[in-house]
């Protein structure tokens, strides 16, 4: 039987910030989940949760010390430093 070992790991505290400031300078509300590291214990197959923030019903996916997030999944990646513009369009 396999047996899945999931740990938390919390959002870095620069990137939330970070994210915060635009997201009160676009007068909107962000909600932050953590993301997880998911192991099959046994084997070296681990899987890298991202972490998510929801901006007005979109999900954006951010791993801890990128400058990079993803819209809704990972196929379409824009710069941190463009999201206030892309929450402006939404």
């Amino acid at each position: 039987m396999l047996n899945i070992i999931t740990k938390e790991v919390p959002i870095n505290e620069e990137l939330q910030t970070r994210i915060q400031f635009i997201c009160d300078f676009s007068n909107v509300k962000p909600t932050f989940i953590n993301g997880s590291i998911r192991r099959v214990e046994k084997t070296n197959i681990n899987y890298i949760e991202p972490n998510k923030i929801i901006i007005n019903g979109t999900t954006f996916l951010a791993f801890n010390n990128s400058k990079d997030v993803y819209v809704e999944n990972l196929q379409k990646r824009i710069n941190i430093s463009d999201l206030q513009e892309y929450i402006k369009n939404l």
